[in-house]
């Protein structure tokens, strides 16, 4: 036992040099939430101080390592600087790396766990803990089965046996324990003892206790460890629980918690009881003479328009966006601005200052480079650079203090996108009281390529701290759970059959159950599928329009009776573009009676400006649609016409009209609006129409009635397109019907109202119950 004079540990703690070592679960994970605050925040905020200078945190438990990580990445937990797991039998620093010696000796000491498993076979009263671990082996086990038979055949591997709380068994090396490697790091990183201070709410921490240094044992703590030591002066045993407990300890050894660990500045609360976090306004700016004017958005976004609904009726809240300025701290700069004060009368946008470079490294950069090609699978075109990623980190943390400053005493934050995937884990710690919804409008990946991110940790750890994650289906919601899993233990709280709602076995993004809410690490977090929407009310309004019916009959002459293929993407490697381009001249090879019978209206919108990685990709297809109108054209008839631009919304309604069959067949997509809303267009002017549609496409799970199609098989795609041609006016109208059907049941409102819904209930009905048409 280290020894330590009693004038030296009964002095008061020094807040700069204070050494706390604590158990995990029912001590620093346990006690309320602004007790937990408190002790994060001491510190918290000494970590830019140097090291000499600050406290030290070192996590002392019984988990394995791999079962301590994903703590490192919660912001609501302090980071250790070292961490003791396994009952003291792995020793690391806070980069993970092996403490020395300390961890060579432990290794050497060990036997192995198949020589342990082996001695042990006699003993079928133990079962071994299905638990990571390492150097050393766990059972569950009564007290009767700690015979001296036992404790001969351990001593005999040269190791000893731990039992605790009536239940649990270790066998360690010997010497092994936490209190031993507590005093081992203690000389190695040349702790002062008297600055020490251990917690624990166990049997399994008395080692600490009789290691020599102060201690507190938090209240609710094992009876059995209290009396152990209810005579030691040096153990302080709390009436609270723990951080609670932790903070009475370090008050009753004399440190200053008024200085380190008081609570911090209360939160300013806001009035928004709705705040929308989305990287866009709800408008463009345009400045004028120096005067910064709105418009609408050029481009069609029916999640816009759903959005600000939910502030129609004089609802309060606020709207965080970027808004591009010179610098962060523009002169002038007004941070809150009127929406709409007519419609929208209690909403205010609440406008980041970003400057370009900001926005060049953070989204076009960074999200586009980084996250983009890992969302959609395509890890190969990804490029990680750690500069961009601190980046998006102080960008994200922008978001989330603009956001804690904006919102109500327990209002709910709104959280849209990949490009704030780090808001919750900056936002949660400043306003514990939120209700935190976020939502993805692209895919998820599987776990397999999501963690090729270097800061997958990061990421999910930022998504726990939500009380509620959406995505458009549940193939998305599976593949989340599974990266959770990679990363934590995960107990499923809840699931639902996905069908009838949804395809399962018949589409390559089914399933056919999805989980609704999970628990790790203590927090529950609902999921929940919510497939977007089209506005088919504006698309109706469209469609009654002379500039459409104008458009239309354009259209209708310059077709002269053939059929229409219509296919409108933006310019994008994952949109498949040219790979549907090499299917329609492969279908035109093998079905040489088609020729001079159907048109492709190939209609690609360019690229955000900047975007370099794109350029090669427009050179091909230029080069692939000048091949082919060169192989088939005639003088009355071009196969391929081919748009490189941005239409106004109006003249893609026309072109959906205009079309009898839509083929959109992407190599992956989050869900594809252009879908929803060819079909709903087509109905609105009373034209059946047939939807070749990627299996790969998020809307390919609910829209019952498209042809799907595995956009990777060359040969599938030219013969579903033949398919499509040759299909007969009942199978279209039939098909066409129930795909309206589905279209008009989930528009875009009811995606807004149905995300609110399940987020109001903390429950999913992620599946929606009604039948598929």
């Amino acid at each position: 036992m280290t020894v330590i004079d009693s004038q030296r540990w009964s002095r008061p703690l020094d807040p700069a040099r204070l050494v706390l070592a604590t158990d995990l679960d029912g001590t620093l994970l346990a006690g309320t939430s602004e007790a937990r605050r408190r002790v994060r925040d001491l510190f918290a905020a000494a970590s830019e101080a140097p090291a000499d200078a600050r406290p030290t945190l070192v996590f002392v438990t019984g988990r394995g390592l791999e079962t301590v990580m994903p703590l490192l990445s919660d912001p609501t937990i302090p980071s250790p600087d070292y961490i003791i797991a396994d009952v003291g039998a792995t020793v690391v620093d806070r980069e993970l790396r092996p403490v020395e010696p300390i961890q060579h000796e432990l290794t050497s000491h060990w036997p192995g766990s198949q020589a342990v498993l082996r001695a042990l076979s006699g003993f079928p009263q133990l079962v071994r803990q299905s638990v990571p671990q390492e150097r050393r082996c766990s059972f569950l086990a009564s007290e009767d089965a700690v015979t001296p038979a036992l404790q001969a055949t351990v001593e005999a591997l040269g190791c000893e046996l731990l039992f605790s709380a009536g239940r649990y068994l270790d066998v360690l090396p010997r010497g092994v324990g936490k209190g031993a490697a507590l005093r081992r790091l203690a000389a190695v990183a040349g702790f002062d003892p008297a600055s020490v201070v251990v917690a624990g709410d166990t049997l399994n921490d008395l080692s600490m206790f009789e290691a020599g240094f102060r201690g507190v044992v938090v209240g609710g703590a094992e009876p059995a460890l209290v009396e152990r030591v209810r005579r030691n002066a040096r153990v302080h045993v709390a009436s609270l629980e723990g951080c609670g407990g932790i903070l009475e300890g370090l008050a009753r050894h004399g440190m200053p918690l008024g200085a380190t660990a008081a609570p911090s500045a209360e939160p300013v609360f806001g009035e928004a009881e709705l705040v929308m976090v989305y990287h866009r306004l709800p408008y463009d700016e345009l400045v004028v003479d120096g005067v910064t004017l709105q418009r609408r958005p050029k481009s069609p976004n029916g999640i816009m328009p759903t959005l600000l609904n939910f502030f129609a009726g004089g609802r309060k809240g606020s709207w965080v966006a970027w808004s591009q300025q010179e610098s962060r701290t523009p002169e002038g700069f007004d941070t809150h601005v009127a929406v709409d004060p007519q419609r929208y009368p209690q909403l205010k946008a609440a406008r980041i200052a970003l400057t370009g470079e900001d926005i060049e490294l953070f989204y076009k950069k960074f999200s586009k480079e980084a996250f983009w090609p890992i969302i959609f699978s395509f890890p190969d075109k990804a490029e990680f650079h750690q500069a961009h990623w601190e980046r998006f980190l102080e960008v994200n943390r922008l978001f989330a203090e603009q956001t804690a400053r904006e919102a109500a005493h327990g209002a709910t934050a709104w959280i849209h996108d990949y490009n704030l995937w780090m808001v919750p884990a900056f936002l949660r710690p400043l306003r514990p009281d939120l209700t935190i919804a976020f939502f993805h409008h692209t895919a998820f990946p599987s776990s397999d390529v999501f963690n090729i991110l270097p800061w997958r940790r990061d990421i999910i750890g930022s998504l726990l701290q939500c009380d509620y994650v959406g995505f458009h289906v549940p193939r998305y919601v599976e593949n989340f759970v599974d990266a959770v899993r990679s990363f934590a233990p995960v107990e499923v709280a809840g699931s639902v059959p996905c069908a009838p709602r949804f395809l399962t076995y018949g589409c390559a993004l089914g399933v056919d159950r999805m989980m609704t809410a999970i628990e790790v690490g203590g927090r529950r977090v609902a999921l929940g599928a919510h497939p977007v929407g089209t506005d088919v009310k504006l698309i109706r309004r469209l469609v009654d329009s002379s500039e459409v019916h104008r458009q239309l009959a354009e259209l209708d002459g310059l077709l002269e009776g053939r059929t229409g293929i219509v296919s409108i993407e933006r310019l994008d490697y994952v949109k498949g573009s040219l790979e549907k381009l090499q299917a329609f001249e492969r279908m035109l090879e093998r079905h040489p009676e088609l020729l001079g019978k159907v048109t492709l209206l190939n209609i690609v919108t360019p690229a955000a400006s900047g975007m370099e990685i794109y350029d090669s990709l427009r050179e091909e297809l230029d080069r692939t649609v000048g091949r082919i109108n060169g192989r088939f054209s005639t003088l009355d008839w071009v196969p391929v016409r081919y748009f490189y631009r941005s239409l106004p919304f109006e003249d893609v309604v026309a072109h959906y009209a205009a079309c009898g069959i839509a083929w959109i067949t992407p190599l992956r997509d989050g869900l594809n609006l252009v879908a929803k809303e060819y079909v709903a267009t087509r109905h609105a002017v009373g034209r059946p129409g047939v939807l070749i549609l990627s299996e790969f496409a998020g809307a390919a799970v609910e829209l019952h009635g498209a042809l799907l199609v595995n956009p990777y098989d060359a040969n599938a795609m030219s013969e579903t397109l033949y398919q499509a041609l040759s299909m007969g006016a009942d199978e279209v109208a039939y098909r066409a019907a129930r795909l309206a059907m589905i279209v008009e049941e989930h528009d875009v409102t009811r995606w807004g109202e149905g995300f609110l819904t399940a987020l109001a209930r903390n429950e999913t009905p992620a599946v929606d119950e009604r039948p598929a048409a």
